[in-house]
């Protein structure tokens, strides 16, 4: 056995059939496309994301410009003027409620514009280091009030807000 007898088995290779090579014999003319229609013409491939002319889904879709949390929390705010002017010594979320400065169920954070004149007792869900500040400096407190769903057992985070295609 030498390099130049080296050979496959005959058989196991076969030419590739010369298609498109005029009439004579089989493959011309058509090619084995068949007549007419998109797979006959070109390399009856269309481009990734073509619909045949129709406007593609992605153009169709408009651009996501954003992002929403729909774990954010939040606060209703209540400045230092605003509780100075009411006369209650404890400045609670039913208190505001009474008096019609936040709504029902809302969290109220307690923010540093304007000052503290006399003791008060505050209690809200969040308070400013401002605020607290002005606060226990003209002799009154500041309580936190837990958020509802901090407790033990729950998620750490409010519900989720929105339906299916928000932030889609």
């Amino acid at each position: 056995m030498r390099v130049d007898q080296l050979a496959p088995t005959p058989g196991s290779n076969k030419a590739k059939r010369r298609v498109g090579r005029g009439i004579g014999g089989k493959g011309g003319k058509t090619a084995g496309a068949g007549t007419k229609g998109q797979q006959s013409r070109g390399r009856g491939k269309v481009a990734r994301g073509f619909e045949g002319g129709q406007m593609p889904l992605k153009q169709r879709v408009p651009k996501l410009r954003g992002f929403t949390n729909p774990f954010r929390v939040e606060y209703s705010a209540i400045n230092l003027d605003t509780i100075d002017a009411l006369d209650d010594a404890t400045i609670d979320p039913d208190v505001l409620i009474g008096h019609g400065l936040v709504r029902k169920g809302a969290y109220v954070k307690v923010l540093a514009r304007g000052e503290v004149t006399r003791k008060v007792a505050v209690h809200a869900h969040a308070v400013s280091k401002a605020a607290e500040a002005a606060i226990t400096d003209a002799g009154g407190s500041v309580t936190l009030i837990p958020l509802p769903f901090k407790a033990e057992g729950k998620a750490g985070r409010p519900a989720a807000k929105g339906n299916q295609f928000t932030n889609r």
